[in-house]
């Protein structure tokens, strides 16, 4: 007998979904109204909000608002229409990427109309089967997909552990051996939960010994790493050790879409075979236009980086100085890790959001262990030190709450659903 697909979707509504009927529309899919910011709207109250990616203060920029809006009355939301290959090719989509290249310290670059889309796309055009995959067990999602669609061997190693990365690059140079295929390397710039970054330097020294490619997700590191902004790899003094580098427009470009940059050979391979855009429309005008504006200023005003590394600074320090654990981030990813389980949570998460206007991220299993809470704080360069000391105050209130009960109380007086 044949099952009903949908049976098991009814049945089993996986470990984030079975708290939907509790948690949707506040502890996920809030809905943030107002100008993005640091401070906006949450259920008819002013928030704090430290959970959009906007690292450089640019979602609202004058300059940035001006040239979208420009960009919108001069072409509309449609052109250019069809997919680059065919008809929705130009010389700004053009120009945006000679500029990406050139930033990023790279031969040539290529626009992706979405950051996930993208690199999974990517992933799936660099390998054969008779290739093989080695990747951070702790990746991204994005890679993880990308990595699925691999018809070939993979070998995960344990999170930035350079003994584990070398045992697996051993058995990926047997098994390539044995194939008559290469390898593909994937590591972050910057891991996006936790803020450590990749550990690229160690990497590109291990190709002294090994034959691969190192593809770098470098989403948070772009425009908040470098001396100039251009990444974790130029923080690390070794840029032209990465042969493929990705990063998406979501972060501190404060937009849509993404580009992967490499020698210009590569690049010219993946136009023709990334599935992910030579059957996708362009990406459209006015937010190619808007990350040529974007591009310019972060090129041409470095206080925007050193502003944001400021407020980073601050909030780290003192949370440390708080007793705080933030684990060993070394970016602008603030972690800050409580004992608990996922109902005292999410009574902790609503008394800051009610009682105190402090609007983060949670982030509980089976993204992290269970039994820990993660509070994802992301400072921008729109925050002020008046918030930063606001948050720091707020976050000693709950802590002597979660220690002494007072979640665990009123969680389980709370009927919650898990069905």
């Amino acid at each position: 007998m044949v099952k009903d697909l949908f049976e098991r979707i009814q049945n089993n509504k996986g470990p984030l979904g079975k708290w939907a009927s509790q948690a949707e529309g506040y502890y996920v899919f809030p809905k943030l109204e107002g100008e993005l910011g640091p401070r906006m709207q949450f259920h008819g109250k002013q928030i704090l909000n430290w959970s959009i990616n906007d690292y450089l203060g640019l979602a609202n920029h004058p300059e940035v608002r001006k040239a979208d809006t420009d960009a919108a009355i001069q072409y509309g939301a449609a052109y250019p229409m069809g997919a680059r290959m065919m008809s929705g090719h130009t010389d700004v989509h053009e120009q945006l990427e000679n500029e990406l290249a050139a930033f990023v310290m790279k031969e040539a670059a290529y626009l992706l109309n979405f950051g996930y889309q993208g690199i999974m796309s990517t992933i799936d055009a660099l390998v054969t089967k008779n290739d093989i995959i080695v990747y951070d067990v702790d990746a991204h999602a994005c890679i993880i997909d990308g990595v699925r669609l691999h018809m070939g061997k993979r070998f995960t190693y344990r999170h930035n552990d350079l003994e584990s990365m070398e045992k697996n690059l051993q058995r990926a140079t047997k098994m390539a051996e044995e194939t008559g295929g290469g390898i593909l390397f994937i590591t972050e710039g910057v891991f996006g939960m936790r803020g450590q970054q990749g550990k690229l330097k160690e990497i590109v020294a291990m190709k002294e010994k090994y034959n691969f490619r190192l593809l770098v997700d470098d989403a948070h590191g772009f425009g908040t790493l470098g001396k100039t902004g251009a990444g974790a790899g130029e923080e690390q003094g070794c840029q032209d050790g990465i042969d493929v580098y990705f990063s998406t427009f979501a972060k501190s470009m404060a937009s849509i879409g993404a580009f992967i940059a490499a020698d210009k050979d590569v690049i010219d391979y993946l136009k023709y075979n990334l599935r992910s855009q030579m059957f996708a429309k362009a990406l459209p005008m006015i937010q190619t236009v808007g990350a040529l504006k974007r591009l310019e200023l972060l090129r041409n005003h470095p206080e925007l980086k050193d502003k944001l590394w400021e407020n980073v600074n601050a909030l780290q320090n003192g949370l440390k100085a708080r007793g705080f654990n933030i684990g060993d981030t070394n970016t602008c990813v603030t972690p800050v890790y409580l004992e608990g389980s996922i109902p005292e949570a999410m009574v902790m998460v609503n008394d800051l959001r009610e009682n105190y206007g402090i609007f983060l991220s949670i982030v509980v299993y089976p993204v992290i262990p269970k039994g820990i809470i993660l509070l994802r704080m992301i400072p921008t360069a729109s925050h002020t030190l008046q918030d930063i000391n606001e948050t720091l105050s707020a976050f000693e209130a709950i802590r002597e709450k979660l220690i002494n009960g007072t979640y665990k109380k009123i969680a389980e007086a709370t009927t919650v659903d898990v069905s």
